[in-house]
């Protein structure tokens, strides 16, 4: 919805830190917003067919939440999230310099459900280092708070984000 619109307003920063992830969809193609239009503006039932039960998701869930974890990738991650902060001890300075606020402890959580996700679906039975990094924009990015200076200077998250790597 437009900012503009009456009822729509930004979620504070705890409550975005529930959601795991923050994705950016860019608007679709011509053709599949023509699509979008054709069935949403006639009587076209789209019938959606369930991809997995509760049950199922229930045990994908669990079946992440099991695969095991290097002790030097949870470090990784928690170091990756320790660095967003600005007032932690020997953070990068472009985090001294752009960020008002760091990422909590759900992002080093987060990471890791994320990285152990990703190297599910990629075939391995481990994450990786390299896993943590896949996934960490998506998890950081509307987690840390940047300040004005950042917004002049016109630095993004994923900038700053690359930048701890």
């Amino acid at each position: 919805n437009p900012i503009e619109q009456e009822g729509t307003y930004p979620l504070p920063e705890a409550q975005l830190d529930r959601f795991m992830f923050s994705i950016y969809l860019d608007y679709p193609s011509f053709g599949e917003e023509v699509e979008v239009v054709k069935t949403t503006t006639s009587d076209y039932q789209n019938q959606v067919n369930s991809v997995f039960s509760a049950q199922e998701i229930l045990d994908l869930q669990h079946l992440i939440r099991r695969i095991p974890v290097a002790d030097n990738v949870v470090e990784y991650a928690v170091r990756l999230v320790t660095k967003t902060r600005p007032n932690s001890n020997g953070v990068p300075q472009i985090v001294q310099d752009y960020i008002d606020w760091g990422a909590g402890p759900r992002a080093s959580q987060n990471l890791i459900l994320g990285a152990k996700a990703y190297a599910a679906i990629s075939g391995k039975f481990s994450p990786d280092i390299e896993d943590v990094k896949k996934v960490a924009n998506a998890i950081l990015r509307h987690r840390i708070v940047k300040n004005y200076k950042a917004e002049a200077e016109n630095i993004s998250e994923k900038d700053l984000i690359t930048a701890l790597f």
